[in-house]
């Protein structure tokens, strides 16, 4: 399934996971995504930029922790359509219910 440039790529939404779950050195991320630190460190780093992930220098480790953002716009862009969308998927519904019970009258006089 491709990703749309915006959302992140599996190994990233399994950091922000992780890092929602407790802070985490580099190293560790690595081991559990099994990655090189290299590779690590790059998708740390496009986390970083997004502002979902801050890293902070303690001697020979650098730990991750969720970012100052952590999310707070996608979360209001998601309440922002919520409640729309939810009346919408409701006018649906009732229009299909409509429709089926117009189905069963017509079948009825049909017979």
């Amino acid at each position: 399934m491709p990703h749309s440039p915006r959302s992140p790529t599996p190994p990233r939404r399994g950091v922000l996971e992780q890092l929602g779950r407790a802070d985490a050195s580099i190293t560790h991320l690595a081991d559990k995504f099994h990655m090189t630190l290299t590779g690590m460190k790059k998708h740390v780093g496009v986390l970083e930029k997004a502002g979902l992930v801050t890293t902070q220098k303690i001697g020979r480790v650098r730990t991750c922790k969720l970012g100052l953002r952590a999310l707070a716009e996608e979360a209001a862009w998601i309440e922002r359509y919520r409640q729309p969308l939810g009346r919408a998927l409701r006018r649906v519904g009732q229009a299909g219910r409509g429709i089926e019970r117009k189905e069963k009258v017509d079948g009825r006089k049909k017979r």
